[in-house]
């Protein structure tokens, strides 16, 4: 379909407001700035419990938000790393979308406020993301969670990191992770039909992209490697990675490399629900206050990790 007409209006409203490209920014004004936006943008419910937490990361110490949607116990967990291009986002850019997710799915949502680059370079976010699902694992039981019930989950550069840690759990011999859901990820940096069509102009460009892998990356040989490019998980290595939700929207750069995931997934014979949203904008899930399909999506996918869960929890009797 065409663009949708909220969408559109959403990113001329955007353009109309920004002084200059991210790129053009210095890394401290470009954190405000997505900041700033998601604060507009996004609608946040109210859910029963949130608590901070600090714990041990790859170079530092990092920090958690869990959000616990009811005094049931125990609840599955979905351990969640937010967008931003490894480089822009933190707990409360995501705070909304993932109070909806706990909400929505009725699960406990371990935000992980990760190392950000250009501080912290590859692979330390991935580092960090796959520390933070070991100590919820480890801590399962304090926090009211079903260990067999862990998922992982995260948007675009987030998205990219919930894969690589399912990777590198498997290398690592556990934690056990029994589903990914990812929301238009990052997953590889090869160029794509939709990173052409829609590398300008739709509110992720390809000058951003490519100032965001400068940020991460130490060289472009890291582009190589299955922690930086999940796309290059080998294919032995993919055969035991977890089913996946895979969200992606259609005006999206990104679009194309979350459908090759889903299919690398599927021939790799794992269950993979691929789902593009028309008419959508990379980012369109801390859009609620602009695009109603922001909340449908969210619901959409928040019920397909309940399914999961509730069927997991069937066959585990």
């Amino acid at each position: 379909m065409s663009l949708h007409p909220q969408a559109k209006a959403l990113l001329e409203m955007l353009q109309a407001r920004e002084a200059l490209p991210m790129e053009q920014q210095t890394v401290s004004e470009a954190r405000a700035a997505y900041a700033k936006m998601c604060t507009l943008l996004n609608k946040r419910q109210e859910t029963h419990k949130v608590e901070e937490r600090k714990i041990e990361g790859f170079q530092n110490e990092i920090s958690v938000r869990i959000y616990t949607p009811s005094e049931e116990k125990p609840l599955p967990a979905l351990v969640y790393f937010h967008g931003g291009g490894w480089v822009i986002g933190d707990l409360e850019t995501h705070d909304a979308l993932c109070r909806s997710l706990a909400n929505e799915a009725e699960c406990i949502v371990v935000s992980v406020d990760y190392s950000l680059s250009p501080e912290s370079k590859f692979p330390v976010a991935a580092r960090d993301a796959y520390l933070a699902v070991k100590w919820t694992a480890d801590h399962a039981e304090e926090l009211g969670i079903e260990k067999s019930s862990l998922a992982v989950g995260g948007d675009s550069a987030g998205g990219n990191l919930a894969a690589v840690v399912c990777y590198l759990a498997n290398q690592r011999k556990g934690p056990s992770i029994s589903y990914q859901m990812l929301f238009y990820p990052s997953t590889g940096y090869a160029k794509t039909p939709s990173s052409d069509m829609y590398g300008e102009g739709y509110h992720l460009t390809k000058s951003t992209m490519k100032w965001f892998q400068e940020q991460y990356l130490n060289h472009p040989d890291d582009t190589k490697s299955p922690l930086a490019s999940p796309m290059l998980i080998p294919e032995a290595e993919t055969r035991l990675l977890p089913p996946a939700y895979i969200m992606t929207a259609e005006y999206d750069p990104l679009r194309d490399g979350g459908k090759m995931y889903a299919e690398k997934l599927k021939n790799a014979s794992i269950e993979a629900t691929y789902v593009c949203y028309p008419g959508m904008i990379h980012g369109f899930l801390t859009m609620s206050e602009a695009l109603d399909d922001c909340s449908r999506a969210i619901k959409e996918a928040a019920q397909s990790l309940k399914a999961h869960f509730t069927e997991k929890a069937a066959s585990s009797k």
